[in-house]
């Protein structure tokens, strides 16, 4: 029996951000990234939510030896659902923010520091496009940003090159437009 996966659709696409076995590009049918706000932190969470009409890429990686104690440490504010099914690959889980910690209320921004390492992972794994393709197949944009870029917030912050943060800017921008 192979070791099981996990889909990645956030800061888990950055390859510089964990070492997870085999991370190969995927695609998950049936759910959709969304920016949240829990009781956890001031700033939102990047999330996933069920939407049959939406299909994101990401990694998928291996967890050798079916050992999750160390990513559910690290993705401590959400739960694993199975969705072997939706990836097509067995074995396959995605992590969802827990709903009890769910805030319905307050503005909690997006760390610019936190979307950085995100886009950042999408250019890499995915090219320009890719980071296009994250931009449109995510909602909860109408939140404000949090520059924290010169001191970031963000434990697992990156640094970015000029033009991987002009990249980023250009498709905040337009994104936030269509939000007004």
């Amino acid at each position: 029996m192979s070791d099981p996966g996990f889909f990645g659709y956030g800061s888990l696409v950055n390859l510089g951000t964990h070492d997870y076995a085999s991370p190969r590009q995927a695609s998950l049918r049936g759910w959709r990234r969304v920016w949240q706000g829990t009781n956890l932190r001031e700033a939102a969470y990047l999330s996933v939510v069920p939407d049959r009409t939406v299909t994101i890429q990401g990694v998928v990686a291996q967890v050798p030896d079916a050992n999750w104690a160390a990513l559910d440490q690290r993705e401590a504010a959400y739960q694993r659902h199975d969705v072997s099914t939706a990836v097509g690959q067995p074995q396959t889980a995605v992590y969802q923010v827990k709903p009890a910690h769910l805030a319905p209320h307050g503005r909690h921004p997006i760390l610019l520091s936190y979307l950085d390492v995100v886009a950042q992972g999408y250019l890499r794994v995915f090219g320009e496009a890719g980071v296009g393709h994250f931009f449109e197949t995510t909602t909860g944009w109408g939140r404000p940003i949090q520059n924290d870029r010169d001191n970031p917030t963000y434990p697992r912050h990156q640094r970015l090159t000029s033009e991987e943060r002009a990249l980023v800017d250009d498709h905040l921008a337009a994104v936030m437009k269509k939000t007004e």
